[in-house]
């Protein structure tokens, strides 16, 4: 009995013990499997980061009521396109126009007082030159003046607060755009203090802000060289992950650090006649350097990871597969740049790796240049 369970365990650990080369040993008299490979090559491949951005207009106006009385028609619908100088509400006039109406009376009655004042000033200046008058009468007469004069600008003051106070019962855009909801319907009493009418957004063209850390502003401002800025393409991803078809420029970057976060606040622009951007969107904005340095690079159908970390499986001499461990970059657009463990030429598996094991002979052919592959995901959004 006890012999037996010694052959076995024999048997047990004889078994386990064999190496990968054992395990890869094909069946007797059973044609290679069949693989595609692609040779690794430099290419090139730009280093692109992607970063949380928040969309704003480039203009963006509250219209709010700027003296009290009773809100009149609307004179335009939510989201209709608005024009500099549109007119959007009125506010009652007929006070204010009455205001008018009583400030200009008051400053034609300082207009007379002052014409009079003139005269007799004039009638006392040629009294004392015939020595018919006295300087008290002329010192009289010379203060009158100056306070009809004083009259007829505090009266013309007047008239002019009456006048924009008049004015602002005519409420119209300062900018073109577009028009948000309208919050107060006509027929309420608004004054200064019923908060926001209307909101009128600029759509065209759009900003991004975003934030940089120090270290990579750094990084790429060396990398810049003789240039004051180092200079990006700049794209937007939407919420469905896709790509904006418009590109941005990088247009701003603030002054100020973020001491909390140690970031600085960039700005891109972008065009957005299609309406794809609107204010306050969250997006991702993606950097690439315009200068893009050559890579070796492969599919990333040839990457797989496992405990230990990637690894591709390479076809060597005499068409055997060999395992081998690399340092992968970040990749994008199903192509991953290598940093250590493969060189140019290498020819790398990119379909049929699950049917092979390291130290088996397979039939390797090209991959066609069709052949999908997954897309990557660029570098973390911050």
């Amino acid at each position: 009995m006890k012999t037996h369970y010694a052959a076995a365990l024999a048997a047990l650990f004889t078994w386990t013990g064999c190496s990968g080369a054992a395990f890869a040993q094909q069946p007797p008299g059973a044609p290679p499997p069949a693989v595609l490979v692609q040779a690794a090559e430099m290419r090139t491949l730009a280093p692109q980061h992607e970063y949380i951005g928040r969309v704003q207009a480039t203009d963006k106006v509250e219209i709010r009521a700027r003296v009290q009385g009773y809100l009149g028609s609307r004179k335009f619908a939510d989201g209709d396109p608005i024009k500099e100088g549109q007119l959007l509400f009125t506010i009652e006039p007929d006070t204010y126009e009455a205001t008018v109406a009583q400030r200009k009376a008051q400053r034609d009655s300082a207009t007379a007082a002052l014409t009079n004042a003139d005269n007799q000033l004039k009638r006392a200046q040629e009294l004392i030159r015939t020595n018919a008058g006295t300087q008290v009468t002329l010192d009289q007469r010379t203060a009158e003046q100056l306070q009809a004069k004083a009259a007829l600008a505090e009266a013309v003051a007047a008239l002019r607060d009456a006048e924009i106070k008049l004015s602002y019962t005519t409420i119209t855009s300062p900018i073109s755009g577009r028009a948000g909801r309208a919050l107060v319907s006509p027929g309420n009493l608004v004054d200064t203090t019923s908060g926001v009418l209307v909101t009128i957004v600029s759509e065209q063209p759009m900003r991004v802000l975003f934030a940089v850390t120090q270290r990579e502003l750094l990084d790429a401002r060396r990398g810049a060289g003789a240039s004051a800025e180092p200079s990006f393409t700049v794209r937007v991803r939407l919420a469905d992950g896709s790509l904006y078809d418009e590109p941005g420029k990088l247009d701003f970057i603030d002054v100020q650090v973020d001491s909390k976060t140690d970031g600085q606040t960039v700005r891109a622009t972008f065009p957005n006649a299609k309406k794809m951007l609107t204010d306050g969107q969250t997006v991702r904005i993606v950097l690439e350097q315009e200068k893009a340095p050559q890579v070796l690079a492969i599919s990333q159908a040839a990457l797989a990871i496992d405990q230990s970390g990637a690894y591709v499986f390479v076809v060597g001499e005499g068409n055997k597969v060999e395992q081998r461990r690399i340092r992968a970059g970040v990749g994008r657009d199903g192509v991953v740049p290598i940093e250590e463990g493969l060189k140019a030429g290498d020819k790398v598996i990119v379909q049929g790796q699950q049917r092979v094991r390291p130290g088996m002979v397979v039939a390797p052919a090209p991959a066609p240049a069709a052949i999908a592959t997954p897309s990557s995901s660029s570098k973390p959004a911050r």
